[in-house]
């Protein structure tokens, strides 16, 4: 979905400035190239190209070419082979090639900086591109090139996408399994002779979802980093967040999800690390488990594992030993290793109640045994965090981040009580702490639900469901049989998307099911509370002041529904949003086809009627729209666009939906990926403009279009 919706840039410019791309060097093992594709394939928005652009690029990347040998000798052995070929490495390095033969071959790398400087790349090798913030791919022996790979930060973004997206399809197997048990439970109390031989309630064991996830993670090689390692994990800064212990497992944080002290055992005493004396500790959790521990932010007195009450009182039982954890601690002491510290609290606004912190690198300076509180010996260490480090987190995220306004009344900078005026549920304020005197957002009229104009043609309300109170069974429900034979939602959260779909088909005005039913999770209007924020650079902005869980609804995109050839393209308006479901299931222009279990209706001809050229139908939230028109974009996104069907099933004129594509903490702005490709637009001239990106990823491409 490409939407011209630009209240982040305010000026097109011609001329880009240079790139100054933040590292993303990873030493650790690397992602199989199927994995590295199945998260793609998660939470993120698509990528758009016009079949001209795209027909450029393919010709221009032809025309780059390695020595007449490697050529001839890769033509030969593989005639459909491209002969400059940009693939992701599969596995470890291979034999250490990694400096490109000629000029040209760095034209791609030069247009991905966005820079026109003559920059002198003949000489360049993969440690100079990593010192330019991009990691380098070998070249492979059948004449491949050179890869820039993601950032670190995006992989761990991704990484738990895929963790997310498993924990949210165990999660509605067990919410299936619970509502098989009820309905098994209500026909036997409706027996009355079974009721007499029948045996009492007994729970079913079961596995935890976040912990199936972890194990399916594990099962197809998607941990992050799978080998532990010392010191800092790449692509995990200081303050980063994480909403479970199995969230830090996948990206290879702390790989325990219940103990207290990860570490290395002996199984690691070969290799780079076969000088150390082990166990060694790597990373220890604070989350008041233990009643002894002190924590002062920047000096910590830890007690060590093992000996307490586990049933949750955190009362020491027995004695702990120096072993395991405990004697890894010690030997990080007197090697001087650092380890690293996560702290986890409270938090009533996270929907599972509890947020794990990563606040840095700590040193252990000392240890000692003593009697503790409750009469058992424990050990206690001191850890001192190392110096160099960005400022401790944890204090701004307890009484900044998690002490959010309680009311509109405690808003700095407010200029606008409601932007909305009272149609939305929830309250939704403007704050200006940039302009001088501050201003609200003007020039435009609130509006929750789309608008239509004239010309325009709503098909009637097709048949729904015959579900009677909520939908509960997929192989019944007509609706969950058009999406796949399965429900798309969970009902945690308050309902939240497993997974990113070509198209949802939800319950509509024709279904027998009532408002509670989980397949209407997306009309249920604004969820969270969300403020509307001015920036510096990129003109209103959107957060929220709740924590918001991956797969959860944001909001619909609202405005005018009009037909895409009204539009006028010499105005100014930069809130076009194209609705271009089909393209995006044919693969169409570039872009990247979303997984398709889906199932069209018989009685949508849309496949065929529409232009496969351009999409027919577009939303102008120019002068009326909701929330949605104020969103930025961003390279690395936290949302995603999903098309919805509810009240017909014209997939031409399908419902623009925006849902989260991470766990989003409190007063992390909110964007999507607007999906434009570089070099995409052209002006009233004929002329190719180009807008700089000021959204701040680490992988930022540094331009918009």
């Amino acid at each position: 979905m490409v939407a011209s919706s630009i209240e982040c840039m305010n000026a097109v410019e011609s001329s880009m400035p240079g790139s100054d791309f933040d590292s993303g060097v990873s030493n650790g093992p690397e992602m199989e190239v199927n994995e590295s594709i199945e998260l793609e394939k998660g939470l993120g928005t698509e990528r758009r190209m016009s079949a001209r652009i795209r027909k450029l690029k393919i010709e221009k990347a032809r025309k780059v070419c390695y020595e007449e040998k490697s050529l001839k000798q890769s033509e030969h052995s593989s005639p459909r082979k491209k002969a400059r070929s940009y693939q992701k490495r599969k596995g470890n390095a291979s034999n250490g090639s990694e400096k490109v033969v000629e000029d040209k071959g760095f034209e791609i790398v030069r247009n991905m900086l966005g820079t026109d400087e003559a920059l002198d790349l003949t000489n360049i090798e993969g440690g100079e591109l990593m010192n330019l913030g991009l990691q380098v791919e070998t070249v492979n022996s059948e004449g491949g090139g050179i890869v820039v790979e993601k950032s670190t930060n995006l992989r761990v973004k991704e990484t738990l996408r895929l963790f997310n997206k498993y924990y949210l399809h165990f999660v509605q197997e067990e919410e299936q399994r619970c509502k098989k048990l009820e309905a098994e439970r209500k026909r036997s109390k409706g027996s009355k002779e079974k009721n007499k031989d029948a045996p009492k309630d007994r729970k079913t064991p079961h596995k935890r979802p976040d912990l199936k996830a972890v194990s399916k993670m594990m099962e197809t090689n998607g941990i992050l980093y799978p080998t532990k390692r010392i010191g800092s994990i790449p692509g995990v800064d200081v303050g980063y967040q994480f909403f479970s212990r199995a969230e830090m497992v996948a990206v290879g944080l702390h790989r325990h999800w219940l103990n207290g002290i990860d570490y290395m055992g002996q199984s690691y005493c070969k290799g780079e690390y076969s000088s150390y004396t082990f166990p060694l500790a790597l990373a220890i959790v604070l989350s008041g488990q233990y009643e002894d521990d002190v924590d002062n932010s920047e000096d910590v007195v830890y007690t060590g594992q093992g000996g307490n009450n586990l049933l949750g009182d955190k009362h020491q039982i027995r004695d702990q030993v120096m072993e395991r954890g405990n004697l890894g601690l010690k030997n990080s002491m007197e090697q001087c290793l650092p380890v690293r510290v996560i702290r986890g609290h409270d938090s009533k606004s996270s929907y599972v109640g509890r947020v794990y912190t990563y606040d840095g690198l700590y040193k252990v300076v000392q240890y000692w045994p003593e009697k503790g509180l409750s009469g058992y010996t424990v050990f206690k260490f001191k850890l001192k965090r190392l110096e160099g480090q960005p400022d401790l987190t944890t204090n701004q995220v307890q009484f900044i981040r998690g002490r959010v306004p309680s009311s509109v009344s405690e808003v700095r900078g407010l200029v606008c009580d409601d932007i909305s005026g009272g149609q939305e549920d929830v309250s939704i304020p403007a704050t200006n702490l940039v302009d001088d005197p501050p201003v609200p957002p003007t020039g435009f009229k609130y509006c929750k639900s789309i608008q239509v104009a004239d010309h325009v043609k709503i098909p009637v309300p097709t048949f729904g469901c015959d579900c009677k109170g909520t939908c509960i069974d997929p192989k019944i429900c007509a609706c969950a049989r058009l999406n796949g034979s399965d429900f798309p939602y969970v009902h945690r959260d308050g309902g939240r998307l497993i997974e990113a779909k070509a198209v949802v088909f939800e319950c509509g005005p024709m279904c027998s099911c009532g408002p509670g039913c989980v397949n209407r999770t997306s009309q249920r209007g604004l969820r969270y509370r969300f403020e509307v924020f001015r920036t510096p650079k990129k003109g209103w902005a959107v957060r929220s002041w709740d924590y918001i869980p991956s797969g959860a609804p944001i909001c619909e995109y609202t405005g005018i529904l009009k037909r895409a050839d009204e539009v006028d393209s010499t105005s100014e308006n930069n809130y076009i949003f194209d609705i271009d479901c089909l393209q995006t299931m044919k693969g169409l222009d570039g872009r990247e086809r979303r997984l398709r279990d889906v199932s069209m209706p018989s009685d949508s001809c849309a496949e065929e009627r529409i232009s496969e050229s351009a999409p027919e139908f577009c939303i102008d939230a120019g002068s009326t729209g909701n929330i949605a028109r104020f969103i930025n974009h961003s390279c690395e996104p936290n949302l995603f666009v999903q098309c919805v069907l509810s009240s017909h099933h014209d997939i031409k004129l399908a419902r623009v939906m925006l849902f989260a594509a991470d766990n989003i903490p409190p007063l992390q702005e909110l964007t999507y990926d607007y999906g434009y490709a570089l070099d995409s637009v052209m002006g009233p001239d004929g002329k190719i403009q180009q807008m700089a990106c000021y959204c701040g990823a680490a992988g930022c491409r540094k331009r918009l279009f």
